[in-house]
């Protein structure tokens, strides 16, 4: 319970959103959207890398 207070409310949202992102796509693609799938499939990703961008933005304000 510790790790997720020290990772915070937005991040951990942030996470699940990611999660979520991911099961809608392998449902698209394993039912026949194969293109609909991997266009959803690579916002999880990019959605990290803001996270990953915003973090170290904040750590060089320090």
């Amino acid at each position: 319970m510790n790790y997720f207070k020290k990772l915070g409310t937005g991040n951990l949202l942030m996470l699940i959103l990611c999660a979520l992102i991911i099961m809608v796509a392998e449902y698209l693609f394993l039912n026949g959207n194969q293109k609909h799938g991997l266009f959803v499939g690579l916002w999880a990703p990019t959605l990290l890398g803001v996270m990953i961008y915003l973090k170290l933005v904040d750590n060089d304000s320090e």
